[in-house]
């Protein structure tokens, strides 16, 4: 039996993704900071905060010792804030690339040695349609998503020499409780309390409007489960449009169309 890893499942993505892989068969441990998680069978909830590296280190020792292997690991876990730049408090942008981009960091660097004592295996990193297209008042979860990006592509090549592959799935807007959860920094003085409100409430109506977590779960499964994989990708004909067109199109045009969206 196979062995999964997937952060963040207490609920949305990492949930309905930790789901799927235990009707697929895999031995599914799912992590989160609450250690709560949808039983069955072969789904094993593990507390588990993924910006403290010793627990990461433990948490990934003990799968390995009772499992013999881990083939597949899933960064999920993440949050988000909104808010302008200039008013958004320093500790918060930290805690959002603590847990965006270090934990998945951290995720990365302690599988990396049991795969390579599997003779292989597949990291998949959720990241966002957001780090290709930098949205005006959520800077520090682009920013968070495109340095996941940028860690995927060198790490590719770093573990390529011992059959370990990994790639980055893109999500564009996807309905789950990600979006109530969003950190809002709002304390500006007034100086962009509208158009603030405008984007935000623009980005939650198109998250409500998004797509299942169960697609993207899918399109999770089915980047384990190739035998090969880009190492970046997004899920969706609309949002693979658009991924398209931000190559094809002048940088400054497409900012400008992202600026006027959600201002």
């Amino acid at each position: 039996m196979k062995t999964v890893i997937v952060t963040g499942a207490s609920r949305g993505i990492g949930l309905e993704t930790a789901k799927l892989f235990a009707e697929k068969g895999y031995r599914v441990y799912a992590l989160s900071r609450s250690g709560q998680c949808e039983t069955k069978e072969s789904i094993i909830p593990l507390r588990c905060d993924v910006t403290d590296e010793n627990e990461v280190k433990s948490v990934f020792g003990r799968i390995y010792e009772e499992s013999g292997r881990i083939d597949v690991l899933v960064n999920n876990a993440g949050f988000g804030i909104s808010g302008a730049v200039e008013f958004t408090d320093e500790k918060q942008a930290k805690k959002q690339f603590e847990v965006n981009f270090f934990g998945c960091f951290l995720c990365c660097k302690s599988v990396a040695e049991y795969m390579r004592k599997n003779g292989g295996g597949r990291i998949i990193n959720i990241s966002s349609l957001a780090a290709e297209l930098s949205i005006p008042f959520q800077a520090f979860y682009s920013a968070s998503k495109a340095a996941v990006n940028s860690l995927t592509l060198a790490l590719a090549n770093e573990l390529r020499p011992f059959r370990i592959s990994v790639c980055a799935l893109m999500p564009g807007d996807v309905k789950t409780g990600f979006t109530d959860a969003r950190e809002k920094q709002e304390e500006d003085g007034g100086v962009y309390a509208d158009v603030i409100k405008k984007s935000v409430a623009t980005m939650e109506k198109d998250e409500r409007n998004g797509m299942s977590a169960v697609r993207i779960a899918e399109a999770v499964v089915s980047l384990a489960e190739r035998k090969r994989v880009k190492p970046l990708s997004t899920k969706g004909a609309q949002y693979k449009a658009i991924a398209v067109l931000s190559k094809l199109l002048p940088m400054s045009a497409v900012n400008r169309i992202v600026g006027m969206l959600y201002s």
